[in-house]
């Protein structure tokens, strides 16, 4: 059924659940894995609040893409060998930066956590799932954080709708 699953992980519980769930589906499918992590661009006002703190951006800026590198690098040690993955780090917002990975990888299904940052960033910023299940082309997988041993996916039904 799928051929080509992209992950999206920011190293949240519920990314570290998808990307555990996206396993699993490529295992059944004899499908390849691509993890995808966005670095998020550096907004000079949010770091002082509106006044100037000298900051090296570029610095900065580096130092959150080795952040990034090393979060997938935790990620692709859990794929088993028998499940081919890729790794791509993007950069930008990251929603936008997911659905135009799935649209040019060719992907059939992007899975991902339902939350990677707390509730009130969510509500200020909004939801990455919620974007990317907006505006995907193809299906989205979703997966829960859960305290039990068992991870809950979900699809949507309008995700699901446009596999058939």
């Amino acid at each position: 059924m799928f051929h080509d699953i992209l992950v999206a992980f920011d190293g949240s519980t519920s990314a570290r659940q998808a990307l555990t769930e996206a396993v699993e589906l490529a295992r059944c499918n004899h499908a390849a894995l691509t993890v995808m992590t966005v670095v998020p661009t550096t907004n000079p006002w949010a770091l002082g609040g509106g006044y100037y703190v000298p900051v090296n951006l570029d610095e900065l800026n580096q130092q959150a893409e080795r952040n990034y590198e090393r979060l997938l690098e935790d990620a692709v040690v859990i794929v088993p060998d028998d499940v081919p993955v890729t790794t791509i780090l993007d950069r930008g917002a990251a929603a936008a930066a997911i659905v135009e990975q799935a649209r040019a990888g060719h992907h059939d299904l992007i899975a991902m956590g339902s939350r990677g940052r707390g509730d009130v960033r969510s509500l200020l910023l909004g939801s990455v799932s919620h974007h990317v299940l907006q505006s995907s082309p193809v299906p989205v997988l979703v997966v829960h954080a859960c305290d039990h041993a068992e991870p809950e996916p979900m699809m949507t039904a309008a995700a699901a709708s446009s596999t058939t």
